[in-house]
């Protein structure tokens, strides 16, 4: 089956029109307040605060380097096929 011409023009122009996007600073939508506080919270988080991931959305690398070769463990169950 043979696909119509206007097919690619379409499908570019779409992914065109998705990559632009005004990049400016966050801010609520006229005449609507920032969300509360959160419980414990001593003030109200900013816009940029409520995008910024913390620690446990994006938790830092934690592997520890092979700075000296070392023998390995016994692996009890790394035994050959049967």
């Amino acid at each position: 089956m043979k696909r119509p011409i206007a097919f690619v023009p379409v499908v570019s122009l779409l992914l065109v029109l998705a990559g632009c996007g005004a990049a400016k600073e966050l801010q609520p939508a006229p005449g609507r307040p920032l969300p509360v506080a959160p419980y414990g919270a001593k003030a109200t988080p900013t816009p940029a605060q409520l995008i910024t991931p913390t620690t446990q959305q994006r938790p830092q690398r934690s592997d520890e380097l092979l700075r000296n070769s070392e023998q390995r463990r016994a692996d009890d169950f790394d035994l050959p096929p049967n």
